[in-house]
């Protein structure tokens, strides 16, 4: 199911506008995709991290646009003003609803390996997962249980069970996560027998009288 997310059209695309309405708590945006004629909007800017910290950022948004008709979206990109820490631009793609697409979707990983508490260290290698499906068959996230993995242990994008709503679209033999044995230091000092071997001298006449 759409979330739905209040939008205005926004024709003056002056300096001075976009900073007016960023003053106003709104982000300057534009649509775009899947045949579309781009538009510019604005939407507010509590209202959509609500919408991305709540929904995921793979949710469907459907945009209310005022004097206009709704139309359904994703979140495609954003800026971030990095001294304030201010949504400043974001980019909606139009998606189709009955038409696949694909999407990067988060793994998250739950319950506590066995390895690790023998030692084990573990390591995930991959944080995402590329994915082909329906708008509203795309996962928030995709959680894999890791509470089996001994010392050694991996999984793979083979070892997923299959999903009826979406495809994994890596490859099969890509490690997710693994628990690896700890590392171990290696002695550095000489041993007792290493101090007793002389050192190999080089035979310099020899080597004169060779020449």
């Amino acid at each position: 199911m759409a979330v739905k997310l209040k939008a205005v059209r926004r024709d003056d695309l002056s300096k001075s506008n976009t900073n007016q309405l960023r003053k106003e708590g709104s982000v300057p945006a534009v649509v775009y995709g899947n045949k579309k004629d781009p538009f510019t909007i604005a939407v507010n800017s509590i209202e959509l991290l609500k919408t991305v910290r709540d929904e995921g950022r793979n949710a469907i948004i459907t945009l209310d646009v005022e004097q206009g008709e709704a139309v359904d979206v994703m979140l495609h990109e954003y800026q971030v003003d990095p001294i304030k820490e201010q949504l400043i631009h974001a980019d909606f793609y139009v998606v189709d609803m009955s038409q696949e697409m694909d999407v990067s979707v988060t793994i998250v990983l739950e319950g506590e390996a066995p390895g690790t508490k023998e030692g084990g260290v573990l390591q995930q290698p991959l944080y995402e997962l590329l994915v082909r499906a329906k708008p509203a068959d795309i996962p928030e996230v995709i959680k894999i249980d890791v509470s089996e993995l001994a010392i050694g242990d991996a999984i793979a994008v083979a070892d997923l069970k299959d999903a009826e709503k979406y495809e994994v679209l890596d490859d099969p033999d890509t490690t997710i996560v693994t628990v690896t044995a700890p590392d171990v230091e290696e002695d550095l000092e000489p041993s007792e027998e290493d101090e007793n071997v002389e050192p190999e001298l080089v035979d310099q006449k020899g080597e004169k009288e060779e020449e």
